[in-house]
């Protein structure tokens, strides 16, 4: 039984640093949703570009906040170290990124522009599928990036 105690308090620990990295992905959204929303329907950049230009913001974003907020214990590697890290990560994130947007961005669109589910315009369904394939790369990007920076970015806490 005492052998199982000294791993609550780290079980709790990487939990606790799960749930801020969540709070920093969801402000990373937020980054992420509103430079692509000014991208693509302001700038009328194509979506595939504007994400790019995003996910960089929120790269920027979430690597401030994860170094001070979520991992403030990591400080033995000097901060450009751990910024190429954590670009070197993201970046594989984003290829993961494209290779989502290249397979379902049309089909989200042919579903949520079918008449089988509500008539709406095309500008409309195509908004609305765009931000549904960004949410899709979103989160299937958020398990490699958490894992991967924990334990090679910030494999320097405990």
């Amino acid at each position: 039984m005492s052998r199982l105690m000294p791993a609550a308090p780290t079980a709790r620990k990487e939990a606790s640093r799960f749930a801020k990295f969540l709070v920093v992905g969801a402000i990373g959204f937020v980054v992420d949703a509103t430079v692509f929303g000014i991208f693509t329907h302001l700038v009328n950049l194509p979506a595939i570009v504007a994400q790019a230009i995003s996910f960089s913001a929120a790269v920027v974003s979430n690597f401030t906040l994860n170094r001070y907020w979520t991992y403030p214990d990591s400080r033995s590697k000097r901060i450009r170290h751990q910024l190429v890290q954590f670009t070197a990560v993201n970046l594989v994130g984003l290829g993961i990124r494209f290779v989502i947007f290249a397979l379902v961005a049309t089909p989200y669109h042919n579903l949520v522009a079918s008449e089988t589910i509500v008539q709406l315009t095309s500008e409309l369904a195509e908004f609305i599928s765009s931000y549904l394939t960004l949410g899709t790369a979103v989160v299937t990007v958020l398990l490699w990036n958490f894992i991967v920076n924990r334990y090679w970015t910030y494999n320097d806490v405990r």
